[in-house]
């Protein structure tokens, strides 16, 4: 695992001095972040894109939590994984509008798969708020508008 390696936390330092706003923006879910932290093929497409100085990233408070328990279960430190998200992406809280649209969404989304859970339907609630992309591994956002499957 390559996890928080010399050629990361290089990579990241270059990224703090050189961003302040982008054309496209991705959300980036669990799944994404997971992929880039262990520097596998999808978590090096993931890193181009939280490297592009024309991207913004976007990652929602929910992903925090199951971000902490994969680190957890890893025995990684979660604290670095943190600061590293804080730092390359802008933390979105959920709000009643977001609790709101992800009934409706997993309601939708549950007609074509019976296990779309409501972490899903958050984080696709959030998208559609910010107007972004997904970026996720997760089947369950296949078929979902602007969905970047890893």
């Amino acid at each position: 695992m390559e996890l928080l390696r010399g050629e990361l936390l290089t990579s990241v330092s270059t990224l703090l001095s050189m961003r302040i706003c982008g054309d496209t923006a991705y959300l980036l879910d669990t799944y994404a972040w997971v992929e880039y932290f262990i520097g596998s093929k999808k978590g090096e497409f993931v890193r181009g894109m939280v490297e592009d100085e024309n991207s913004v990233i976007y990652t929602p408070e929910c992903c925090l939590a199951e971000l902490k328990g994969w680190a957890i279960r890893e025995g990684v430190d979660f604290k670095e994984l943190y600061r590293i998200v804080r730092k390359l992406s802008d933390i979105h809280c959920i709000t009643t509008g977001d609790w709101l649209e992800a009934a409706t969404v997993r309601s939708e989304m549950r007609k074509k798969a019976k296990d779309f859970g409501m972490m899903d339907a958050l984080i696709v609630a959030q998208q559609r708020r910010l107007g972004c992309k997904v970026v996720s591994g997760d089947a369950h956002f296949e078929g979902v508008e602007g969905a970047v499957l890893l």
